[in-house]
């Protein structure tokens, strides 16, 4: 899939773009705010009843009711149709609870494939795997869980990283599918108003806060009939088959993105984001929005703002002054940066510009004779800034009627008048 694809299949903001849904947003965060707090305080009773209780159906109903308080609201299709003797759900993966979710439906297990164990892990409700080195070791242990009598039933998640649920799956691996024959694909669809679901490499405990920070988040499962292996098939086609199952379910995209992929794709939007531009002082900021003008008619007044400053400071060169007002996007502004940098000005270029300026008619760049004197000595500077506007404004005057003094002086220089010629 093109990386239009990929940007539909992730979300990386947060709120609304819309800026009617946007408003509604903001109206309502005091109320959000106030409700998170409370569902804080509820959501710890909710842990602790379900570390005090053991696991039961009366155990599942009660934590799902106090979950719909927190605003996780939780539905099943077609229960009959789960298989109690399968030894692997395969799920697709939309939050980083939907293993929290499917556990208020059925008791099952799913392993911690992250470098994290102890409290967090048994919080959380992952099962620890204990001490793995290796990916072999890692399936080698999960392929004992399902041979051994008694155990409950693996839930795990092929696409390894979460999707938005709204644009395409990404591909399963395989891995998964070489624990057992015999598997139940499980669809699960997450719906949540307003703000997005996650957002790239975002910490779990973020994600939880938003989600008490909603009205509600809908959890719909549907469980679907089991899938065995044929003998002709390997790994990988099992594991596409399902994945083409679980697609169709879902009205989306069987994609060939891996986790890698995604991985790749964030880091290069990252890195390729537009750069803020800080606006000087003095300078008036840039339209926004709606009110941002065509480009024909910015580059037509950027022009005409530096020819004001060209008027001004005819030795300082266009892409000197275009760039200082890219930044500063004030005539004041950039005059007064560039009077007072004019010190740090290549002297070629400086000079090379007045040539072109005023002697273009006489033909060719002219070369700043040793004779003429050197910027530093026509760069008048204030002792100390001014107290008042009309201080500030006299010194900006006097830096231009010393440089416009400095040019007439060269072009005398260059065309050998008369010190008391007028021009």
């Amino acid at each position: 899939m093109e990386t239009r694809g990929i940007e539909q299949m992730f979300d990386f903001q947060r709120l609304p773009s819309d800026g009617l849904v946007l408003l509604l947003v903001l109206l309502y965060s005091p109320v959000g705010l106030c409700l998170m707090l409370i569902r804080i305080f509820i959501g710890a009773h909710v842990f602790l009843v379900s570390c005090a209780l053991p696991d039961s159906l009366a155990r599942r109903f009660i934590v799902r009711i106090m979950s719909s308080v927190l605003g996780m609201h939780v539905r099943q299709t077609n229960p009959h149709l789960r298989d109690k003797s399968t030894k692997m759900y395969i799920c697709n993966h939309v939050t980083q609870f939907d293993h929290n979710i499917v556990n208020l439906l059925t008791s099952c297990n799913t392993p911690m494939m992250e470098d994290s164990a102890g409290f967090v892990c048994w919080a959380r409700g992952f099962m620890e795997l204990g001490t793995i080195s290796s990916q072999d070791e890692m399936e080698e242990s999960l392929r004992r869980y399902c041979s051994a009598p008694g155990t409950l039933p693996l839930l795990l998640f092929p696409e390894e990283e979460t999707t938005n649920g709204r644009a395409g799956l990404l591909k399963f691996s395989s891995w998964p599918f070489s624990l057992t024959d015999s598997i139940q694909p499980v669809a699960l669809q997450v719906k949540r108003p307003f703000l997005a679901l996650s957002t790239p490499n975002s910490f779990w405990l973020t994600e939880l806060l938003w989600t008490f920070f909603v009205p509600c988040t809908v959890y719909q499962v549907r469980w679907l009939t089991p899938v065995s292996r044929q003998e002709e098939e390997s790994f990988q086609e099992f594991a596409n088959k399902v994945q083409e199952i679980l697609a169709t379910e879902l009205s989306l995209a069987s994609t060939q993105i891996t986790k890698a992929d995604k991985a790749e794709h964030i880091k290069r939007k990252r890195h390729s984001a537009p750069r803020t531009t800080t606006l000087s002082l003095g300078a008036r900021p840039r339209p926004l929005g709606f009110m941002v003008r065509s480009s024909a008619v910015e580059e037509s007044r950027m022009r005409r703002m530096a020819q004001q400053v060209k008027e001004v400071l005819p030795d300082i060169p266009f892409s000197i002054i275009t760039r200082d007002l890219a930044q500063t996007n004030c005539v004041d502004t950039t005059i007064t940066n560039l009077l007072e940098s004019a010190e740090e000005l290549p002297g070629e270029a400086i000079s090379g510009a007045t040539g072109g300026a005023t002697g273009g008619a006489a033909g060719g760049a002219w070369r700043s004779p040793s004779s003429v004197t050197p910027a530093s000595t026509i760069k008048p500077s204030s002792k100390c800034f001014g107290k008042s506007p009309v201080d500030r404004h006299m010194s900006l005057q006097e830096r231009k009627e010393a440089l416009y003094e400095f040019a007439r002086r060269r072009y005398i220089e260059k065309h050998g008048l008369e010190q008391d010629n007028n021009l």
